[in-house]
């Protein structure tokens, strides 16, 4: 994205932490290590990131079809790093995304972690699909 001043900016640790809590139910774990933040709803991870690591970067679930759209579209998202290659995507936030972009991929990973939780577990987080 870029300012009055036509510098490039980036989302950061601290936008990307929020993005990720802003969720119903979204936790922030670390099973692996101290390092890595892991965001789960109801036990499931949708989201992972090394926040002190540069460059900074977000794994997150996806469509396999829209995953494989994404990476040709996009230099700054690839196949997920250590993760299910046909299920996520690791993306680079370098400025290259628009943060709201970045936003609606981890929203969209939610969702699919979501989509496949028990009817009560959905219920009890109040969770809608989108129409």
């Amino acid at each position: 994205m870029t300012t009055g001043a036509g510098t490039i900016t980036r989302m950061d640790a601290d936008a990307l932490r929020d993005c990720c809590l802003a969720f119903a139910g979204a936790v922030e774990e670390f099973p692996f290590n101290a390092e890595t933040s892991v965001f789960k709803v109801a036990g499931k991870m949708f989201a992972l990131s090394a926040l002190d690591r540069e460059p900074l970067a977000v794994s997150v679930k996806c469509d396999p079809g829209l995953a494989i759209a994404l990476r040709a579209s996009y230099d700054a998202i690839r196949p997920g790093y250590h993760l299910n290659k046909r299920h996520w995507n690791t993306i680079t936030l370098d400025g290259s995304l628009d943060d709201q972009m970045v936003c609606d991929l981890i929203e969209d990973s939610y969702d699919l972690v979501v989509s496949a939780l028990p009817k009560r577990t959905r219920r009890a987080l109040r969770w809608q699909p989108e129409m």
